[in-house]
């Protein structure tokens, strides 16, 4: 059985995406290769998933109707331009943070199609979000490839690539915002007298719960909030702590931060 589907890179995020395939049966193993640059993460990939290890993919990729790029993206210059010339008529699918479809595009100048994502981290677990953006309106055939790969790490949505910087500071570096807030609630757990332990739990607990409800409620965020809220008590004074902090203005100022370091980060 020929390769369909090529990583360059086996990190966690190509971990990720080729146990999502498998799991899925978009693919078995024997038609999955990844190879990776000068760390073990490609074999120990094969050997945990039964897909092939080759430390020159060039054949594969000759193969493979697509290949993903999931390598570093300092390590995106260093491609063997040999291995950029097998890839002539496949499909490109990147994962590089900070790497346009112009840069993209330099290197694999002969590929039929490219696509640059974004996901984050949670696709670890299935429960990610990935933003798209092709070079070109994708073939029936390359559309289903990239559905296959994203929905792998799990929601997925097509954007134009000038909202891709956006996107980075929304959910790309969101998860970090949330850990963050989860930590803060722990350690004001713990400042009114919670056991360490406790306060850790209850504030995984709640933000998973509170998550799963926004997620499932037809209702807004707002409305949610509205409805833990009765007037004058401990939700209210809570909230009026973070609006005379103006909590939104902070969260408005880290994701504008954000999405201006992405694109110093593509410009570099």
């Amino acid at each position: 059985m020929s390769i369909k589907i090529v990583f360059i890179g086996a990190g966690r995020m190509a971990s990720a995406i080729v146990q999502g395939l498998l799991e899925k049966e978009h693919y078995t193993p024997e038609e999955i290769a990844c190879t990776c640059g000068d760390d073990p993460t490609g074999p120990a990939l094969a050997e945990a998933t039964g897909i092939h290890y080759h430390p020159d993919i060039t054949q594969a990729i000759c193969e493979a109707e697509a290949v993903v790029l999931a390598c570093k993206p300092q390590q995106f210059n260093a491609i063997d331009p040999q291995l950029a010339d097998a890839a002539g008529g496949k499909l490109i699918l990147s994962i590089l943070a900070g790497t346009t479809l112009a840069r993209l595009g330099e290197k694999f100048s002969k590929a039929r199609n490219l696509v640059r994502t974004m996901p984050n981290t949670p696709g670890q677990i299935g429960a990610g979000v990935t933003a798209y953006s092709p070079l070109r309106e994708l073939s029936e055939k390359d559309s289903s490839i990239v559905e296959k790969t994203l929905s792998s790490l799990g929601n997925f949505h097509e954007v134009e690539e000038e909202d891709i910087d956006a996107v980075t500071a929304v959910s790309g570096s969101g998860p970090a915002y949330v850990f963050e807030f989860a930590a803060a609630l722990r350690d004001a757990g713990v400042n009114a007298g919670l056991p360490p332990e406790l306060a850790e739990s209850l504030s995984v607990d709640t933000l998973l719960g509170a998550a799963m409800l926004l997620a499932e409620s037809e209702a807004s965020a707002e409305s949610l909030r509205d409805a833990v809220t009765s007037p004058g008590g401990t939700t209210a004074a809570a909230l009026k702590v973070l609006e005379e902090a103006d909590f939104r203005a902070l969260i408005n100022d880290a994701v504008a931060a954000a999405k201006a370091r992405s694109i110093e980060l593509a410009g570099e």
